[in-house]
């Protein structure tokens, strides 16, 4: 509720830690009402916007706008650092700030750090998928991470929070320190046994629902014979596999146009064969019980990401922190805004 027309305030780290995790998967039906919202023409998402680094081609800033009509009837834009060299630096690869703007006048009224959100609505997104498109029941034989940083815990702690059980976790990650610890996680919320997993063949082998949250440019799996027992494959790094395995798959998106860019796996591979047939549906569709898929194959769902998810999960938390009397307000923040608004009197 927004009581002052030039109101301004900051909602820190700690502070969208503590909402998120009071009910993490409170965050599902925001995203799913998100998505379906999206497929009635209810949101504005135009292209994600990519600063890139001649001298650091690694590195990426990126700025997903969006304009929610919607729900939360709220405007905004993130805008996210990704930095894989921070790793070695000991530091978070990924930083954010969230900005949210009223839409009767455009005038911003928070801005929140949201690299947590940013990592709360990826997980659910992935969830959506795991429970929409995966095994029934929210059970899994084995469910397996390939990449155990930030995006892979908030994953779990997701499925967690819904009631997911899993025989197995299972992790890889090129910094072996890096999926011990994501094993150690997810060993608290979990009854099951774990396994590290030496090579990522192994891990998609054994899984019968695949997690790929890696910081990867290029596809380095090749080859479409390691997901013969038709896993569930939830590809949220979106670079990972090679034009081969998606063309040998089922293949849902949150958005065809924003997925189908940037170098993504499903991009390269309309750029190889001059065609998109290999997408079979959004996830909107999905939620609409539209989409038939093949048994016979596995399926990919490879969720872009999109702006006007940021906007309402930020929306959301930015409301209970507000309830909670969580905000720094920053007073006469507008200070020409107020003095025109005097001057009218």
């Amino acid at each position: 509720m927004l009581d002052d027309r030039f109101s301004f305030s900051v909602v820190t780290g700690a502070v969208v830690d503590r909402v998120l995790r009071r009910d993490l998967g409170a965050t599902v039906p925001w995203v799913s009402d998100a998505y379906l919202a999206h497929a009635a023409g209810e949101c504005t998402n135009p292209p994600s916007q990519f600063l890139r680094f001649p001298d650091r081609p690694e590195a990426r800033i990126i700025a997903l706008p969006a304009d929610v009509q919607a729900d939360v009837q709220t405007s905004g834009i993130k805008w996210i650092a990704s930095y894989p060299g921070n790793l070695a630096r000991g530091l978070p690869r990924a930083s954010a700030v969230l900005v949210l703007n009223r839409r009767d006048t455009g005038y911003p009224f928070a801005v929140m750090e949201a690299s947590l959100i940013s990592a709360a609505r990826t997980a659910a997104s992935a969830t959506i998928g795991a429970e929409q498109l995966g095994p029934p029941g929210r059970r899994a034989a084995a469910i397996g991470f390939l990449g155990c940083g930030l995006i892979a815990r908030y994953i779990l702690d997701v499925m967690f929070a819904r009631g997911w059980q899993f025989g197995f976790v299972g992790a890889h990650d090129v910094r072996g320190e890096q999926a011990d610890a994501f094993l150690r996680h997810a060993a608290v919320g979990h009854a099951g046994g774990t396994w590290r997993a030496s090579t990522p063949e192994e891990l998609i082998r054994r899984s019968d629902l695949v997690v790929f949250a890696t910081t990867s440019s290029e596809p380095y799996i090749t080859d479409p014979r390691i997901f013969a027992h038709r896993p569930l494959v939830l590809h949220i790094s979106l670079r990972d596999l090679a034009p081969e395995i998606i063309l040998g798959a089922n293949n849902i998106v949150d958005d065809v146009e924003h997925c189908l860019k940037a170098g993504t796996s499903v991009h390269l591979t309309e750029q190889r064969t001059g065609q998109r047939s290999f997408i079979h549906g959004t996830i909107a569709q999905v939620l609409r019980g539209e989409i038939a898929l093949d048994r016979d194959n596995p399926t990919i769902y490879s969720p872009f990401g999109m702006g006007m998810l940021d906007v309402v999960v930020g929306k959301h938390v930015y409301d209970e922190a507000q309830e909670a009397g969580e905000l720094i307000e920053i007073a006469d923040f507008f200070t020409a805004g107020r003095a025109g608004e005097r001057r009218l009197v």
